[in-house]
């Protein structure tokens, strides 16, 4: 599927390349899959059936080189990522366990690979880690390249809060015990970086916000030609995002259509067929479908149950020019205070989201109002250009 993370660290990784600085960006367990360029290295560490198999067999934690090259192919790790299997409770706080635990667990010998990658590698003056589910990373890295360590904080929390006990309770305790060897922390929004700061014990002074930043390439304003009321909800299809909450406020209206847009794991696939006969539904757009998408619609809600630090489909729909209704928790506040390009409404709140969606629908001046201020105040606020500013002093400051 689209990562937004890895949207985010690609997006990074390509404008410092256009800058002039010299990045190598490193995926981990399968391809990375992005909707813009993609930037990077097309090798594979800690693929996906690799990991998989030293997890659930010791005997694969053995197997010579050669064996594994064959399964860490990029032909063989996206035909297994196609097959969009359900991720089993059990076996996925097991393996987030044995990531943390690093070169003292089960997957010890994938941590070989990459250091002795590295040591070949040239010397870099920072090592960026995307989230902390990799803070295990952080300590072999350093101790082989002598490099500081920066560590981006993107919405582990929802991850880590999903995970069944006893395996939650170990993996925060194994990310809390790392954060020594993080140089610093890099939030995507000034909420994140309050938040994580206890949720983690992260000292306060190791954290930094870097407001995320978007290429525009592709994304623009332009004339609504449908008719009707469209509301448009574009994240992914799952229940955390929410789309129920929209669903029954659009339910409480008269002339209004509701589109979604976005990928549907396997294991929410039921949550998909109860609503979708209550929407247009118009699958998982490639960029281009994307920006005709955000374009067709009237206004952007995606109200969120869980409280989200990112929102990539904010910043994306004000690059369209389309106005948005949130809820008034984690980034949104702090984003639309920038911008001005939308309306906070209470948190789970149906009745609420009914109202401003109502507001909006009545008033077209006010659509065209918010839709600038909102078009207007991400270009300069939330730039790739300006992010990759924010990430640099954060790099200088630390190398």
């Amino acid at each position: 599927m689209y990562c937004g993370s890895c949207m985010r660290d690609n997006a990074l990784a390509g404008e410092l390349n256009a800058e002039g600085h010299d990045v190598v960006l490193v995926p981990v367990y399968t391809p990375t899959l992005t909707d813009e360029a993609n930037y990077s290295l097309n090798r594979v560490f800690f693929g996906g059936i690799s990991v998989y198999l030293q997890q659930k067999s010791a005997l694969f934690r053995h197997t010579p080189k050669f064996l594994d090259k064959l399964w860490d192919s990029n032909a063989a790790l996206r035909m297994a990522s196609q097959r969009g299997v359900a991720v089993d409770p059990k076996f996925l706080g097991e393996m987030t366990v044995s990531m943390l635990e690093g070169e003292h667990g089960p997957i010890q010998k994938e941590f070989g690979k990459l250091c002795e990658w590295l040591a070949t590698e040239s010397k870099p003056d920072v090592i960026s880690l995307p989230f902390t589910l990799l803070i295990s990373f952080a300590e072999p890295m350093k101790r082989v390249t002598g490099s500081p360590v920066v560590c981006t904080l993107q919405g582990e929390d929802l991850f880590l809060d999903g995970l069944h006990e006893p395996w939650r309770s170990r993996s925060m305790e194994l990310i809390r015990a790392q954060v020594k060897h993080v140089d610093a922390f890099i939030a995507t929004s000034e909420y994140y970086a309050e938040y994580m700061t206890g949720y983690l014990g992260i000292p306060a002074e190791k954290v930094h916000v870097v407001p995320l930043g978007i290429n525009f390439e592709g994304l623009g304003a332009a004339e609504k030609s449908h008719a009707g009321f469209r509301v448009g909800f574009f994240a992914r299809i799952a229940p955390e995002k929410g789309l129920h909450n929209l669903i029954e406020a659009v339910e409480r209206l008269e002339g209004v259509e509701l589109h979604a847009a976005g990928y549907n794991l396997p294991e929410h696939r039921e949550y998909l067929a109860k609503w979708e006969k209550r929407m247009i539904y118009h699958g998982s757009p490639d960029r281009e479908g994307k920006a005709k998408f955000l374009q067709s619609v009237d206004v952007l809600s995606v109200p969120t149950d869980y409280v989200e630090p990112k929102g990539i489909f904010v910043l994306e729909s004000w690059a369209c020019g389309t106005p948005v209704v949130q809820p008034a928790h984690g980034a949104f506040p702090e984003m639309i205070r920038k911008t001005g390009g939308g309306l906070l409404v209470p948190p789970k709140d149906p009745g609420a989201l009914a109202e401003a969606i109502a507001k909006l629908r009545d008033d077209a001046a006010l659509r065209r109002e918010l839709g600038a201020k909102g078009l207007a105040g991400v270009r300069e606020h939330y730039s790739i250009e300006a992010m990759t500013r924010a990430a640099l002093d954060v790099y200088h400051g630390v190398a």
